[in-house]
């Protein structure tokens, strides 16, 4: 975004943007299309021009489209993808929402994922070798930000129990940690020393064997472009998106809770669970309602984002923790 150098839910506090702006998503919209126009007509013009410069075509292409899941629909239309596409936090590349332009040195081959800690069945493989042990599906699915706006999309991949049954955790594993890759060289801001790289965030046991938790490798029935979080990223819709971790290569099982990115920078803004609640704002700002991007109408936020019959009873009995942020 170019209003500022920082978003509203970074750090410093002093540079935090105004609530105002946050709320007003054509305002950082303009900003985006402002910067579209100084990079050229032709650079953003369809979402895989986001991908990286030269790219070989993905290998995992023949697995889409997937077949649909019945089980989760939608109250709404899916949002487009040209809308989808160009809203995007990935602060690895860019502390704006555009993020395609920053991301030319990306590469999806090798990418290795590594699974250690707790598990009877520690190991490293290659993505591709990952999608053999798997099977695709497509789901769709509520997504709700943090910065209070919303879409719908529909993400292709796996359940992470699956991949929690390929790790096989010993008694003693109580939360997975996941970390993203770690590439100065790939990733510009990376070199940002006022952030603890790499992300990272993590889950309890039983949220990442919750039938909701999807590890995701594709969307809009083909590999997903680099923005959305290829490879491999993970999508938690009961939870804030800053939850669902992008471009992953490590699960770590282990008995210790882990210290989330943004938790390590500012616990008492940003916590561990992070569950959607309208009834709980932000520090600096109202959580009852968001924005649609595709419309740009604002609607009452629900609850555990609508997805409380599938989740609600994972946090019973922690109601003297903070389960919102």
């Amino acid at each position: 975004m170019l209003i500022r150098s920082r978003r509203g839910w970074e750090l410093p506090e002093s540079a935090a943007t105004p609530e105002d702006v946050y709320l007003n998503r054509r305002q950082a919209m303009g900003a985006g299309a402002m910067l579209l126009a100084g990079l050229g007509a032709g650079t953003l013009s369809s979402p895989a021009a986001a991908q990286r410069v030269g790219d070989v075509p993905d290998p995992s292409a023949s697995l889409y489209p997937a077949p649909r899941n019945p089980r989760y629909t939608l109250e709404r239309p899916v949002t487009p993808e040209a809308k989808s596409s160009l809203v995007n936090n990935y602060y690895e590349f860019s502390y704006g929402k555009v993020v395609g332009p920053s991301m030319t040195r990306f590469q999806r081959r090798p990418w290795l994922v590594k699974i250690d800690g707790l598990v009877e069945k520690p190991q490293e493989m290659g993505i591709d070798d990952l999608f053999k042990k798997v099977k695709f599906e497509e789901r769709l699915y509520r997504h709700r930000c943090v910065e209070a706006w919303s879409m719908a999309v529909p993400w292709t991949g796996f359940p992470m129990k699956d991949l929690v049954a390929l790790a096989a955790p010993t008694s003693g594993a109580k939360y997975i940690k996941m970390e993203t890759f770690l590439d100065p060289k790939v990733a510009p801001n990376q070199r940002d020393f006022r952030y603890t790289w790499p992300y990272v965030e993590g889950l309890t046991l039983e949220e990442a064997t919750n039938e909701l938790a999807f590890l995701v490798t594709g969307v809009y029935g083909k590999p997903a472009p680099n923005q959305f979080g290829a490879p491999l990223r993970l999508v938690l819709p009961w939870k804030y998106g800053f939850k669902s971790i992008k471009g992953i290569v490590r699960f770590t099982f282990t008995d210790k809770q882990p210290v989330s990115f943004w938790e390590q920078l500012q616990g008492s803004e940003y916590g561990f669970w992070a569950n959607v609640n309208p009834k709980v704002p932000h520090p600096r700002w109202s959580q009852a309602s968001e924005e649609d991007i595709a419309t740009g109408e604002r609607v009452p936020t629900v609850i555990f984002n609508g997805y409380g019959e599938y989740v609600a009873d994972l946090y019973k009995g922690r109601e003297t923790q903070k389960i919102w942020f």
